[in-house]
This record gives C-alpha cells, structure tokens and sequence, in this order.
C-alpha cells in the first residue's frame, strides 16, 4: 500500500513558521501531482497549494499566495510546504495528497496522509 505520513505541524504564534514535510512510501510518487490540502473544524477540505511532477509548476489558494511555498525532493519522494507569516485562520489539520489528475478537487486524489495539526495563536 501506499503511505504518507505527514510531519511539522505544531503550534506557532501569529507571524511565525513552519515547515511540514510529507514522506511518501510503497511506490515512487514522482509521477504524480503532490498537493497540500487543510481542514478546520465544521469546514470542508481545502486546497492549499500543488506542485507537478519536475516542481516546475505550482499554484496556490489565493489565501495563501505569496505566504506559503510547496516543494518536492522525488528522490526522497517527499513535499514540502514552507509557511510563513503565519495567521490565526491558518489553523487547520494539513494533509498532503497524490493525483495523476491535474486539479483542484479532493475526489482527484488517489492518495492522502494521516494530517497533521497546525495551530496559529493571535
């Protein structure tokens, strides 16, 4: 089976950073559309930001543009999503995601970490 396991998360006071990294294991994700997606409480899943298969192309919620910034290593088959200037209503369980899709829709996605819990204090 295929596993992401995501890490990073904690709790960071308004204007900090953080750095998740997700690793993936049981077959080579390079192939794939990786993505960040979060979730508060009551809300549905969000998109965050993805990045293709080279790390040539990425795209961002307008939430989040110019704030946080998504990377990969395939040769770690890892992803990573550097935050900064962090904000209260940043707060959210972050998952990480695989597609061979090119969207925008959590359906897309074939594979999902466990998440891990980002919490932004005012």
């Amino acid at each position: 089976q295929v596993q992401m396991v995501e890490s990073g998360g904690g709790l960071v006071q308004a204007g900090g950073s953080l750095r998740l990294s997700c690793a993936a294991s049981g077959r080579t994700l390079s192939s794939y559309w990786l993505a960040w997606f979060r979730q508060a409480p009551g809300k549905e899943r969000e998109f965050v930001g993805r990045i293709n298969r080279s790390g040539g192309s990425r795209d961002y919620a307008d939430s989040v543009k110019g704030r946080f910034t998504i990377s990969r290593d395939n040769a770690k088959n890892t992803v990573y999503l550097q935050m900064n200037s962090l904000k209260p209503e940043d707060t959210a369980v972050y998952y990480c995601a695989a597609s061979t899709y090119y969207s925008v829709d959590p359906v897309e996605y074939a594979y999902w970490g466990q998440g891990t819990q980002v919490t932004v204090s005012s």
